[in-house]
């Protein structure tokens, strides 16, 4: 049976390079912390012996998110120039391993696994895991994916989900889009945190439900959703993953090794 290893690069890359939080940022910085990531690249690939392998990396600049909410990730502090600069390099050293570069303009790294991912599974091609540590990418998991941690070195499946959000992973983008993301600058619903989040969407079963129940939940809560409304609605797209990206690739040009698609 064949296996997908979709990685999230640059949640290797900036996580091991932020590691060194106490050096200034420099080329010999981007350049150590590029070398660590290619040998975690190399450990993944020896880990898990994937017959197709995807690595998706922030094309950056302008996403459609932005387009739709212009506060999009306002908060977030720019790649380091040095990083970002040795980029080019650092991919080019993944092609030599085999590994297939992904970077989609005007998309997110997670929309393009998200893509790739789901087109596997569709298509009935085998497993399919996903490395990395970012939540939005865990709700693939609802859809018979797997997620690797490399940095803790766990699995994270279903049961693993719902001890962590208190949620199905199926329902993390519902939960995501009550609660907000900080880091991502998504707004969500004033005052409803994780818990209550959670709490709404195992009572009515998803986010159409709940929205559809605030009409006569007579709480504060409820009143909260009645009044943001629209912000929950702009949220509650910020949060889905673009599942139709273009990725100009076949499976034989992901296939790692020997292996044909």
């Amino acid at each position: 049976m064949a296996k997908l290893l979709a990685i999230d690069g640059l949640n290797i890359v900036r996580r091991v390079y932020e590691a060194a939080s106490d050096e200034p940022d420099s080329p010999a910085k981007a350049e150590a912390a590029l070398r660590h990531s290619l040998s975690s690249f190399r450990n993944l690939l020896g880990a898990h012996a994937p017959s197709h392998v995807l690595a998706a990396f922030d094309h950056g600049g302008m996403t459609w998110r932005h387009t739709l909410y212009p506060r999009y990730r306002e908060q977030r502090a720019p790649m380091p120039s040095p990083l970002r600069e040795a980029l080019p390099g650092f991919y080019d050293r993944l092609r030599e391993l085999g590994v297939h570069v992904c970077c989609v303009p005007e998309v997110e790294a997670d929309d393009v696994i998200g893509t790739c991912v789901m087109r596997w599974l569709n298509e009935g091609r085998g497993d399919a895991i996903v490395a990395t540590t970012d939540k939005d990418l865990h709700g693939l998991i609802g859809y018979g994916a797997l997620v690797w941690d490399h940095f803790k070195g766990e699995w994270h499946d279903d049961a693993w989900v719902r001890a962590r959000f208190g949620v199905a992973p199926e329902l993390l983008p519902d939960l995501l889009a009550l609660m907000g993301d900080v880091t991502d600058g998504v707004p969500g619903v004033s005052k409803i945190g994780m818990k209550t989040a959670a709490r709404l969407l195992n009572a009515y079963g998803n986010l159409d439900a709940v929205i559809a129940g605030a009409g006569i939940l007579k709480t504060p809560v409820g009143e909260r959703l009645r009044a943001e409304r629209e912000t929950l609605d702009v949220s509650r797209k910020l949060v889905e993953l673009k599942l139709d990206v273009r990725l100009g690739v076949t499976w034989k040009a992901l296939a790692y090794g020997q292996v044909a698609a």
